[in-house]
């Protein structure tokens, strides 16, 4: 298995640098991006001037009773996903069955769609370019795309804790890394010490290695994958007297609501409790069961095709 040499401007490298290698330190920085933001994004779909949900509207054209025949999502991309194992996407069902109770005309992320970004290469590009910078994947002579999507089989890292996480245009599962909790953490006795972040930064060195340019939008510390996004705001809207629709606050408190309950069921039942209990429903491990897909094309949506 090929070891990328870390470069010095790789993003990735730089929070593990700053966490001082430390699991734990890595873990509260994935873990304060996430409650931190999800603070921010309630108190601004709370406030009284919130305008409504930010429509997605090229998923609307391309999906839902707005949908446009022939419409094609003109941004063409090339990623590099983890695709989550049978539990997680059980997981995913019964979250996306508590958000669809209160929010009917939300737009789920089909089950054989889901994923997290370990890197995004390119995005918002012609298929033309698309396809030159997969000729310079393939013609690597330093590293063959089997070595980058295969890279985690020999290098797992464990993501933990999974917590909705949320703004104005779309909803995720988001996790943390691990940091040596459970049976696992303790008998493999190295605490986690090789983390998701890990592995993000070696995927970037490796597909530097490729030849190929990165240009990512994606270095913050998140491990999500979304699960639903806002393509009207039907559901959300009430008749005033001059006979126009504005916002409904009621309606949109009682999205957030279900997403706070959402967190408590998902906190009480799947994270490792302060008895020692260990869910294993909960934990997914990166590399366990599958490779990681480079996938090109029209993808924003869980589309696109495998190289």
């Amino acid at each position: 298995m090929i070891t990328p040499s870390i470069s010095e401007d790789n993003p990735f490298q730089v929070l593990i640098a700053e966490s001082n290698n430390d699991p734990t330190q890595l873990q509260s920085r994935y873990e304060t991006h996430r409650t931190n933001r999800n603070a921010q994004q309630k108190a601004k779909i709370l406030a009284e001037d919130f305008p409504g949900w930010s429509i997605d509207e090229i998923l609307r054209r391309l999906d839902g009773p707005a949908k446009e025949e022939g419409y094609l999502d003109p941004r063409n991309c090339l990623v590099i996903w983890a695709r989550p194992p049978p539990h997680i996407r059980d997981l995913i069902a019964f979250v996306q069955s508590e958000l669809k109770d209160v929010a009917p005309s939300i737009w789920l992320m089909p089950p054989g769609n889901l994923h997290t970004t370990v890197l995004e290469v390119a995005h918002s590009l012609t298929a033309e370019q698309i396809l030159e910078l997969v000729q310079t994947l393939k013609s690597s002579k330093n590293v063959t795309e089997k070595n980058i999507s295969g890279y985690p089989l020999k290098h797992q890292s464990r993501l933990l804790k999974p917590m909705v996480s949320f703004d104005s245009a779309a909803l995720a599962l988001s996790f943390v890394p691990a940091a040596g909790e459970g049976p696992a953490g303790v008998s493999e006795g190295h605490g986690d010490q090789y983390t998701y972040h890990h592995l993000r930064r070696d995927i970037f060195d490796l597909v530097r290695q490729t030849g190929l340019p990165v240009a990512s939008r994606y270095i913050v510390p998140s491990a999500h994958i979304t699960i639903a996004r806002f393509i009207t705001r039907d559901g959300f809207l009430v008749d005033q007297a001059e006979g126009r629709e504005v916002i409904d606050p009621a309606r949109v408190k009682l999205l957030v609501d279900r997403i706070g309950r959402i967190n408590e069921i998902l906190e009480s039942r799947y994270w490792p409790q302060s008895d020692g209990s260990y869910p294993k429903e909960g934990e997914w491990v990166v590399g366990q069961d599958q490779a990681l897909v480079i996938r090109r094309g029209r993808l924003w949506y869980g589309g696109g095709q495998d190289i």
